[in-house]
């Protein structure tokens, strides 16, 4: 294993995340994880857009590669307590999607 046990990347770019306050999500995640205590094995980082403008806020966790869309602060709530401390991906905000670029066209 690398140097950390997760590595969380919050799109924090791209067309539709930002307007959807990922900000926000990702400032509560670096937050929360040092307030756990954990920064020294789980990492979060801005990421670039992830391809999948309209589904986000996106979230990927690796190395499990599990990715979240529409993660506002209380879904990254979830997320902290029920995968990143506990292990289980939620279900519920888990976004399983094709390869590639899955963007919804804004007409």
């Amino acid at each position: 294993m690398g140097q950390y046990q997760k590595h969380v990347f919050v799109c924090t770019s791209g067309k539709t995340c930002g307007a959807a306050d990922s900000m926000a999500t990702f400032k509560f995640l670096k937050d929360a994880l040092r307030e756990a205590g954990v920064t020294q094995s789980i990492r979060v980082n801005h990421s670039g857009c992830t391809g999948q403008c309209g589904h986000g806020p996106m979230v990927v966790v690796y190395p499990e590669d599990v990715w979240y869309h529409g993660v506002d602060v209380p879904a990254a709530e979830r997320i902290l307590r029920e995968h990143l401390l506990g292990d289980a991906p939620v279900e519920s905000l888990r976004y399983i999607a094709p390869p590639g670029e899955n963007k919804i066209d804004k007409d």
